[in-house]
């Protein structure tokens, strides 16, 4: 299942000039169901091949970028975070409207990235791994940023399919929280796995 986005998927900057507003809107329709609140300052936001491909006209857009080496830039950037079939990815976002509030969240949050996870069934958990491009915490304080992995068996993948019970949570000892995957969010994200 190779899905890597090449320089023939994407539009010249004049074609996505025209092209953007349909795009966009297509685009924020999908994300709606890829989207799972892990409480009220915490979300994931599930990536994939075509929510990538607009990330990458958006930048090359605003870095006004049409040669052929920066291209290339964003392209080896991005296509890491497509899922490959057998592993979900996505950007973990803390969340906290206040900027102050928000830096003493993220000091108390440190490694909160590593203790997201999700489960199928009655099966163990499967931990997040995150920031496999660069570290993004120090030993005082996590990012508002995260790139996480996860990854699934087979059998996960098939039992999902199936319709096995899908919960997902954070285990921080600052925060903490945990739900069951809806519907059109499962729907949506089964569509990940090959």
């Amino acid at each position: 299942m190779n899905q890597q986005i090449t320089r023939n998927d994407l539009m010249s900057l004049e074609l996505y000039a025209e092209k953007r507003s349909e795009f966009r809107q297509q685009v924020l329709d999908h994300k709606k169901h890829r989207q799972v609140p892990l409480g009220p300052n915490a979300t994931l936001y599930f990536e994939d091949r075509l929510t990538l491909l607009y990330q990458i006209q958006e930048m090359l857009r605003i870095e006004k970028v049409f040669e052929a080496d920066g291209i290339k830039e964003e392209l080896d950037a991005y296509n890491p975070l497509i899922p490959n079939g057998r592993n979900f990815k996505a950007t973990f976002m803390i969340e906290y409207a206040d900027p102050q509030q928000r830096a003493a969240q993220l000091e108390k949050m440190v490694g909160i990235e590593d203790l997201i996870w999700l489960q199928i069934g009655a099966r163990d958990k499967v931990w997040s791994i995150a920031d496999e491009d660069l570290e993004r915490s120090t030993a005082s304080k996590t990012s508002a940023v995260h790139f996480l992995r996860f990854e699934l068996s087979d059998d996960m993948a098939q039992a999902l399919k199936n319709g096995a019970e899908w919960r997902m949570g954070v285990q921080h000892p600052v925060y903490t929280y945990e739900l069951t995957i809806e519907a059109d969010t499962r729907a949506s994200l089964i569509k990940d796995l090959d």
